[in-house]
């Protein structure tokens, strides 16, 4: 479901130069800030860098890894 909802334009301006470098969409981006400030808020023991890089992380594709025998 999508919803329209106002911000200001400085926010807009900034998700926009972010997301470029980001490769997301600025809606993406504004989405991104918000489960990080979500997940901050949900465990403020946990650096705000920390909760960034493992929902970075969790987005990655990744492959199992395999031992060797």
């Amino acid at each position: 479901m999508s919803v329209s909802i106002r911000i200001n334009d400085q926010l807009y301006e900034a998700a926009k130069q972010r997301s470029k470098a980001e490769f997301r969409s600025v809606q993406g981006q504004i989405e991104f800030w918000a489960s990080i400030g979500r997940a901050s808020l949900d465990n403020p023991d946990l650096p705000v860098e920390f909760v960034r890089d493992v929902l970075v992380a969790r987005q990655e594709e990744s492959e199992p890894f395999e031992f060797g025998d």
